[in-house]
C-alpha cells in the first residue's frame, strides 16, 4: 500500500511523516523544508504475527508494509508553478490514496500561509490544486484522442467520455464524483491516474489537549469531519507533536504506557492504517511456518487462487486447495493438532473468498 501525504505549507505534514517513519525528512518552520518527497516505509503493527511467530519458532517475521511519500507544501497556484510548481504532484499520481493534512491548531510561532486558520479554505486550496493538475492532463488526452478519433472510429467513445470529464471537472467537481457509463468508461478512467479519482484520508492536525477527546470540542476538526462525511471520506485525529514523541520512545511498553498517560487508546500511526484499510477495503492473510510468519495485504473479496498468487504467480497458476483455519479459531484452541481434531482446519478450493486473519498453506502443482 502506497500512501501520499499533502496539504499545505507549515500543517505539520513533514513532522507527522518523521513521526510515521522515523525516516528523518527535515521539519522547519517555514514552506518548502521539503525539498524532495521523501520516501519512507512503515512495518503494519500486527500482534497476531508475533503470537504465530512464537507458536511456529519462525526464524523471521514479515509483517504487512505501508509506503509513504510526503510531498513539498503545495499552495495556491501549485498547479501553475507557484511554490515548488506541479513538479511534486507526478509523485503522488502512483499512490493508492492521498493523506490530506490539515492544520486543525492555533499557535501564533508557527506561520500560516494564509495568516489566519481555516480548515475548509485550505482543504479547497489543495483539492482546486490537484484538480488543476487533473485538468491539465485531461485536456492533453483528449486534445490527442480527440485529433486521433478523427482517422479511428474506436477512439471516438474515449473522445467522448474525456469531453464529459472535462466539463464535470471544470464545473469544480473532483474526478471520484464523475459518472461512469460501462466497463469500457471505467477502463479508460483507470488508465488516466487522476489526483482527484483517488480515495482520501484527512488528517486533522490538533494541539495536545484535543487528542484525548478525539477533537469533539475543536470546530474545525468538527468542520472537517463534515465535509468528509459528504465525500465519503475518512478522517483521524492526530497530534503529529505527539506522535513525534512517541517516535523518539525506544520499547513498545514505553510507547504504551505514553499513550495511557495521554488518555489514549492507540497511536497515530495505528489510526491511519485502520482508516487506510477501510478506506481502500483491504485485509491481511497469515502464513506461519519455521522459516517465517508474514503478512500478505490483499483486496476484501479475493479469492484463493489470486491470494495465492500474491506470494508467488505459480502459487496461482497452479492452485489446488488451500488449508485454511481462522487465526481466532487457533487461538482458541492452542495447537494447529488441536483444532484438527475438532474439524476448524477446512480444505477450500478455487471459489473460496479469503478472510481477515485466515491462516493459509497453499497446495499447488506447476
Amino acid at each position: 500500500m502506497k500512501l501520499g501525504i499533502v496539504g499545505l505549507p507549515n500543517v505539520g505534514k513533514s513532522t507527522l511523516f518523521n513521526s510515521l517513519t522515523k525516516a528523518g525528512a527535515l521539519a522547519a518552520n517555514y514552506p518548502f523544508a521539503t525539498i524532495d518527497p521523501n520516501v519512507g516505509v512503515v512495518s503494519v503493527p500486527d500482534k497476531r504475527l508475533d503470537v504465530l511467530t512464537k507458536m511456529y519458532n519462525s526464524k523471521k517475521t514479515v509483517p504487512a508494509t505501508i509506503e509513504f511519500v510526503d510531498i513539498a507544501g503545495l499552495v495556491k497556484g501549485a498547479s501553475k508553478g507557484e511554490g515548488l510548481g506541479n513538479q511534486f504532484l507526478a509523485n503522488i499520481r502512483e499512490v493508492d490514496a492521498i493523506v490530506h493534512v490539515v492544520r486543525c491548531f492555533e499557535d501564533a510561532n508557527v506561520v500560516h500561509v494564509d495568516g489566519s486558520i481555516d480548515s475548509l479554505r485550505d482543504i479547497e486550496t489543495i483539492n482546486l490544486e490537484l484538480l488543476f493538475a487533473d485538468m491539465e492532463v485531461m485536456e492533453r488526452r483528449y486534445s490527442k484522442t480527440e485529433r486521433s478519433a478523427r482517422m479511428d472510429k474506436t477512439l471516438q467513445k474515449e473522445a467522448a467520455m474525456q469531453k464529459r470529464l472535462l466539463d464535470h471537472m471544470e464545473a469544480g467537481n473532483m474526478a471520484k464524483t464523475f459518472e461512469l457509463n460501462d466497463e469500457d468508461e471505467e477502463n479508460y478512467f483507470k488508465e488516466y491516474n487522476l489526483l482527484t479519482a483517488k480515495p482520501v484520508i484527512y488528517a486533522a492536525n490538533v494541539e495536545d489537549e484535543d487528542l484525548a477527546d478525539d477533537g469533539a470540542n475543536n470546530k474545525n476538526v468538527q468542520a472537517v469531519r463534515e465535509y468528509a462525511a459528504k465525500e465519503g471520506s475518512e478522517v483521524f485525529v492526530i497530534s503529529a507533536q505527539i506522535e513525534q514523541e512517541i517516535s523518539e520512545l525506544e520499547s513498545e511498553e514505553e510507547k504504551q504506557e505514553f499513550l495511557e498517560a495521554m488518555g489514549l487508546s492507540e497511536s497515530g500511526l495505528d489510526k491511519l492504517i485502520t482508516a487506510s484499510y477501510r478506506l481502500l477495503g483491504l485485509i491481511s492473510y497469515l502464513t506461519s511456518g519455521e522459516d517465517e510468519t508474514r503478512a500478505w495485504t490483499i483486496k476484501k473479496g479475493t479469492k484463493a487462487p489470486q491470494a495465492a498468487g500474491k506470494i508467488h504467480t505459480d502459487f496461482e497458476r497452479g492452485f489446488i486447495k488451500a488449508e485454511v483455519i481462522s487465526y481466532d479459531d487457533l487461538m482458541a484452541n492452542g495447537s494447529m493438532t488441536a483444532a484438527k481434531e475438532k474439524g476448524l482446519v477446512r480444505m477450500e478450493g478455487k471459489e473460496y473468498v479469503v478472510a481477515d486473519g485466515d491462516i493459509i498453506n497453499f497446495r499447488f502443482n506447476v
